[in-house]
């Protein structure tokens, strides 16, 4: 494998680690929040359901976290190995988030384990959920530290370059970059829709199995009404990220709308493709919508890809990462407004076959939604690892060593990604809750 680009490979190989990553990390940054919100929710109702909810959840949320342990430490690993110039250069300016990132997944864990092992143990029963607070918070902490690293790979501050060497460092302003404020709050926001959507497929699916105990219907109901909110906070935030792009990284969403001369009264385009003269066929085009989006006005003025020279523009390919993420937001919105508005759907009450159905989609979507946003963010800040300053091909190694590591992690994440599936699918078998249930003295069907 000494052949092959080692620059190729290593961003075949961090893009991988990503791609697992994502998954891991947005579970252990929003299945705390859905914890909480249904504890809280058993506490105020003085409903054993919600707090049974709060337990089993509780209890996945731990193998998740595990595995996302694993794979985070594989991309600290991978920064050193595989971008040893990039964390030469700026590893100085991010370390500072990097060592907070660190505290508060220790501040997070210890806690959960606190948590998990306090059930019943107090007279007040909200003591419990105080303890809870540090889980979600550090959890929550942990992804903006990470995201704001990230966001100041694609706006770099808070230093001077000279000659490959930083100097003039300033930590604080390096982490809180202009990109940081929509990027952490667009990964948290969407990292709580996306666990809300996947419990609330799973709730969906025992449904949908004949499960008729009114524990499985209040746990769709709190979670999809959950998915419902954090959508459209999701949209409302992916609407400031655009307005970001239009001022700070304009490239980026030209590229993503096929936007080559620089013009107000923008249209934005859905979809098509482009022909050789970059000119956009069987695409949906919707008037003045890129200018509203970059500025709330028609007649804003969003700068084409033509004033990029060519070697720094991203590349076109990002438009349908672009299109699939706004599509799959719609229907994360969609679907969830269905559901609370069934009563009023002609057809039989209670919950129509389709509509489950399409409530089980939601894990997958979310899944799908969170994969190709982080596509268009890393894709779409190419070819630089760290905007204006230094590209993808300046910073990878130029050892031959990658192609092996490409292997070994391939077959690290099977085995991680398999075995966690496995363990979560005996967690969460639906007779394991019924039992549970008649135990605590849960018995009985809604009417």
């Amino acid at each position: 494998m000494s052949s092959l680009d080692p620059v190729l490979l290593s961003r075949i190989l961090t893009g991988l680690t990503l791609f697992v990553h994502i998954i891991f990390a947005s579970l252990g940054v929003g299945i705390p929040v859905m914890i909480a919100l249904a504890e809280w929710r058993g506490i105020r109702t003085n409903d054993p359901h919600y707090t049974l909810l709060a337990r089993r959840w509780a209890r996945g949320f731990v193998i998740t976290v595990a595995v996302g342990v694993v794979t985070g430490t594989s991309i600290g690993l991978q920064l050193s190995l595989l971008w040893p110039t990039f964390i030469r250069v700026a590893g100085q300016a991010i370390a500072l988030p990097l060592f907070m990132e660190t505290f508060a997944f220790f501040v997070e864990a210890i806690f959960l384990g606190i948590y998990l092992y306090t059930w019943d143990r107090f007279k007040n029963k909200g003591t419990h959920l105080l303890l809870l607070i540090p889980v979600a918070l550090g959890s929550s902490a942990s992804a903006m530290f990470i995201t704001m690293v990230n966001s100041f790979m694609n706006a770099p501050q808070g230093f001077t370059l000279a000659n490959g060497v930083l100097t003039d460092i300033n930590p604080i302003a390096a982490m809180l970059n202009t990109a940081a404020p929509t990027k952490v709050a667009h990964v948290l926001v969407s990292s709580y829709t996306l666990c809300a959507g996947v419990l609330g497929g799973i709730a969906a699916f025992s449904i949908l199995r004949g499960q008729k105990h009114v524990y499985f219907k209040k746990a769709l109901k709190l979670t999809v009404v959950s998915t419902f909110v954090f959508a459209v906070a999701t949209a409302i935030i992916g609407d400031f990220s655009g307005k970001y792009l239009a001022k700070y990284q304009p490239e980026k969403l030209a590229a993503g709308e096929w936007h080559f001369e620089t013009r107000p009264y923008a249209t934005l385009v859905y979809g098509g493709v482009l022909d050789d003269n970059n000119e956009v066929r069987y695409g949906l085009r919707i008037p003045y919508a890129l200018s509203i989006l970059a500025g709330n006005a028609p007649n804003t003025e969003v700068i084409g890809l033509n004033e990029f020279p060519e070697d720094e523009r991203p590349p076109l390919s990002i438009h349908y990462y672009f299109d699939t993420m706004v599509t799959l937001g719609g229907l994360l919105v969609v679907i969830p407004l269905l559901y609370m508005l069934r009563k009023w759907l002609p057809g039989r009450k209670g919950y129509p076959k389709w509509l489950l159905i399409g409530i089980m989609a939601l894990g997958p979507l979310s899944f799908a939604a969170i994969e190709v946003g982080w596509m268009y963010a890393e894709v779409g800040r190419q070819p630089w690892i760290m905007r204006g300053y230094m590209k993808v091909t300046e910073a990878a190694t130029t050892a031959d060593y990658v192609g092996w590591m490409l292997v070994l992690f391939i077959l690290l994440y099977l085995v991680l990604c398999f075995s966690c599936v496995k363990v979560l699918s005996k967690l969460f078998r639906n007779k394991d809750a019924v039992e549970e249930m008649r135990a605590l003295g849960m018995e009985g069907a809604e009417p």
